[in-house]
């Protein structure tokens, strides 16, 4: 209890800036799961931009200034905290910077194998990959752009010894995991759903993966 009566005086979960930080967590991956559900179930968006592709791109665009916030408003909750000292170590800083390269590489591989639509939500415009993808990263792991983004932001904490740092990435990805996608084959999405395969709706023409883009 003594430990965590240590941790706990360096979180102020009142501060106005803390609390934006956590909305922010919340609503990001609300918004967009609920926003591509609607455009399967309607094809709203595919209707009002024309075509399915540039609705996909204009729902990405909005994804990622959505994340930019988000990592944002993480930077600013936590430029006012205090240190919590028993990070503040060389070895510390080298090990978060190893993790934040380690990171940096599961994302930008990731996005470069699925491509804009396979990495956001692509498959809930009826856009489907022809062909799974069997290289790095996901030879590795099932998830590597949710687990890259993970090793980014611990690697941040660990380089920016900041308590509040650690709160928040754990809140974050804790939330992230209920909304995580699961994909067909390594989130990857095949042609055969769509004639009534593995993971295809009733209808057999579009296949719903249930969880979140990361």
């Amino acid at each position: 209890m003594s430990v965590m009566e240590d941790v706990l005086k360096y979180i102020d979960v009142y501060d106005p800036r803390f609390c934006v930080a956590v909305i922010a967590i919340i609503f990001n991956p609300f918004f967009w799961n609920v926003v591509a559900r609607w455009e399967h179930r309607t094809r709203g968006l595919t209707r009002l931009f024309g075509g399915p592709y540039l609705a996909c791109y204009c729902l990405g665009t909005l994804i990622i200034l959505l994340n930019v916030y988000r990592s944002h408003s993480m930077t600013v909750a936590m430029k006012a905290q205090a240190r919590w000292e028993v990070m503040a170590s060389p070895e510390v800083f080298y090990t978060g910077a190893a993790l934040m390269a380690l990171g940096s590489v599961l994302v930008v591989t990731s996005f470069l194998a699925l491509g804009f639509t396979g990495t956001f939500l692509g498959d809930y415009f009826g856009i489907l990959m022809e062909e799974k993808v069997k290289g790095f990263p996901f030879n590795v792991t099932e998830n590597p752009m949710y687990w890259g983004s993970t090793a980014n932001y611990l690697g941040l904490a660990f380089i920016s010894p900041l308590m509040r740092w650690l709160k928040l990435l754990i809140f974050d990805k804790a939330f992230d995991v209920s909304w995580q996608r699961r994909r067909c084959y390594s989130q990857l999405l095949f042609q055969e759903c769509q004639s009534g395969g593995v993971g295809a709706d009733s209808s057999g023409s579009h296949f719903i993966p249930s969880g979140h883009h990361l």
